[in-house]
């Protein structure tokens, strides 16, 4: 039996070795931050310089970083009563606070008119898509770009930008918010008045130390060009599903979008469907973002691009890291493309305009 290959990186990331270690390390730390004796200065050192570490990956020296519990609540400290508005590409924990009134090009790119009052991602988790972020902007969706496409937080003139940790080999559970220094953002759980009065409750040291030490280790791949092989592998893939998969409709191949994401639409044959053949044979891969699965079988993202239910319900998301090889990929390819011949197939004799399957 072949080995499970895995190609949802854009869901969660494998724990880096570092993050690992650094956690084991801190397990045997005893303190809390907010005590002042010896053993409480210790953990209050361990979690600053986790804050310094992710400081330094999101290029945000001089702002503000406010740890969470993950980029969802890091949305709501950052929109939760702004009055902002969003595009329908934008994740949901991000929609939720806003008026989703923004248009979306069917290239996937948004132009906003008013950037101050509007929230816009980096880079979209489906489709790989990567905006052109307008300077003075409220928040942005970091969570996707951060550790794997070269930017820095004090060059986007971004008032606020949200981050997680397991998607670039950290922990699940822990976030932040690169705060503009001099910003006031009202805090959602008040308290104890931790982490400069905007987040309050004990500190997560297990997560905060992992978050560090991930992020130090995602900013050293990204300086050292293990995200451009990882294009070449993405090219590959790209390249073997396009010949041998007529019909399926590939997204943002014209636009910016991450090193490690290919969507592609395979009209007729619905997303879950894909996902559970595919999960069969061995590959586990996604059919859009991993907060919506088995809640919407139609992506919204595609939906607010300008694809019809049909084509937007048909859709697949393939992500990978570092870990993914060529074979993998390759065998992906063979086996996706061996199933969407038979589905394909099958939805013409029913009467879908799809062309038959050419053998040879």
């Amino acid at each position: 039996m072949s080995t499970r290959v895995y190609l949802d990186w854009n869901a969660s990331t494998p724990l880096r070795a570092e993050a690992k270690a650094a956690m084991i390390a801190a397990l045997d730390v005893t303190g809390n931050a907010s005590s002042i004796h010896a053993e409480g200065r210790v953990v209050r050192g361990l979690i600053e310089r986790a804050r310094a570490q992710v400081a330094a990956a999101l290029g945000a020296d001089g702002a503000d970083i406010v740890f969470t519990s993950g980029a969802t609540e890091a949305a709501a400290l950052a929109c939760a009563g702004r009055d902002l508005h969003c595009a329908g590409i934008e994740h949901d924990a991000v929609a939720a606070w806003c008026q989703t009134d923004v248009p979306t090009a069917p290239s996937g790119q948004v132009t906003l008119s008013d950037p101050a009052r509007s929230a816009l991602q980096l880079a979209n988790s489906e489709t790989g898509v990567v905006q052109d972020l307008p300077t003075g902007l409220a928040v942005s969706d970091l969570t996707q770009a951060f550790g794997k496409l070269p930017f820095a937080f004090n060059w986007l003139g971004v008032d606020m930008g949200l981050v997680s940790a397991h998607k670039l080999g950290g922990p699940k559970g822990v976030g932040a918010v690169a705060i503009r220094q001099g910003l006031d953002v009202k805090a959602q759980i008040k308290g104890g008045g931790q982490e400069m009065g905007r987040r309050a409750g004990t500190e997560n040291l297990l997560g905060i130390v992992g978050f560090g030490a991930a992020a130090e280790a995602a900013a050293r791949d990204l300086a050292d060009g293990e995200w451009d092989k990882i294009a070449q592998v993405r090219n590959i893939l790209e390249q073997a599903l396009e010949a041998d998969c007529p019909g399926v409709i590939f997204l943002g191949k014209d636009q910016p979008r991450l090193p490690n994401t290919i969507c592609m639409i395979a009209p007729g044959w619905k997303g879950e469907t894909q996902v559970m053949a595919m999960d069969l044979a061995g590959f586990a891969v996604s059919a859009g973002s991993a907060c919506s699965s088995g809640k919407v079988s139609v992506s919204r993202v595609l939906r607010a691009m300008g694809h019809s239910d049909i084509n937007a319900g048909s859709a697949l998301r393939v992500s990978f890291g570092p870990e993914t090889r060529t074979e993998d990929v390759l065998r992906f390819a063979a086996t996706y493309a061996k199933a969407w011949a038979r589905t394909r197939d099958r939805l013409q004799q029913a009467g879908s305009n799809l062309p038959r399957h050419k053998t040879g």
